[in-house]
């Protein structure tokens, strides 16, 4: 299993910094969240990349239905390059109540995941090279074929995590065509509940019985662990291990405001055995 850290708030200095205790410290990877309005996930990476040489950087996560995806592949292929080929893409419908709706972003469940579809269509075309053209349902790319940033580095593609709702079969098949699975489960009323060792031991059973690809595939799982307490770490980890997870993403989300606990807690380094 592998170790990411979610820091929860902070300017692009304050990242930079923290991925580097981050690094220090033994984690595989720094993520930071995308917001409607706010910090710049991308210009934080990019600080993260220059003060650091092998910990993975990315998103956890970015809504595509609301980003222009031409813009979103610029930014990953430029980051990528610019850390030597660390940046992993997280993607999902997002969450419409952090300022969806205050600033006029699509808030339709089905289009949105139509706009995610089509998005993650243009990025992974835009990467693989020009001319490229597209048509689809919401986009329209006329062919282009003039000057375009360096490919990522690396390959096949920039690894893209992605959401999926468990057992919700079009969600579900969106994951299958791509790298990671980010598991949410849903109740028959649309509840979100967090999954269970057993939900992420079927997911892992799925995957396996319906992916075509070979390339490597990761199922990542967020929570929380006590940095000071190892045995009770492991306790909490080692179902999800057992079940198939290969990542723990340790995520405070509840310290947006509590920097010293945060810095505590990457310092204490990733729950490995």
């Amino acid at each position: 299993m592998k170790y990411g850290f979610v820091f929860p708030y902070g300017d692009a200095r304050t990242t930079a910094n923290m991925a580097r205790a981050a690094e220090q410290a033994g984690w595989d990877a720094f993520f930071v969240w995308e917001p409607v309005w706010g910090i710049d996930a991308w210009i934080q990476l990019a600080a993260a990349a220059m003060v650091t040489t092998k910990i993975k950087l990315g998103t956890m996560i970015s809504p595509v239905s609301r980003m222009r995806p031409w813009k979103l592949a610029s930014e990953t292929a430029t980051l990528d390059n610019l850390s030597h080929g660390r940046v992993i893409l997280s993607v999902g419908l997002g969450a419409i109540d952090t300022g969806f709706i205050q600033f006029g972003e699509e808030t339709d469940r089905k289009k949105r995941a139509e706009l995610l579809d089509e998005g993650l269509d243009i990025i992974t075309g835009l990467w693989r090279g020009q001319p490229f053209t597209y048509e689809g349902k919401h986009y329209h790319i006329k062919k282009c074929d003039f000057l375009p940033p360096p490919p990522p580095v690396q390959k096949p593609r920039i690894p893209i995590w992605v959401v999926g709702a468990w057992k919700r079969e079009k969600s579900m098949a969106r994951v299958l065509r791509y790298d990671g699975l980010l598991p949410d489960k849903m109740t028959d009323s649309g509840e979100h509940v967090k999954p269970t060792p057993d939900d992420i031991r079927a997911m892992k059973k799925y995957v396996a019985e319906n992916r075509t690809a070979t390339t490597p595939f990761d199922i990542i799982v967020e929570g929380t662990t006590p940095g000071d307490n190892r045995t009770q770490a492991a306790s909490i980890l080692r179902p999800f291990a057992e079940a198939g997870a290969t990542w723990w993403n340790e995520a405070m989300w509840d310290a947006m405001d509590k920097s010293d606990l945060v810095r505590t807690r990457i310092q204490q380094g990733p729950p490995s055995p």
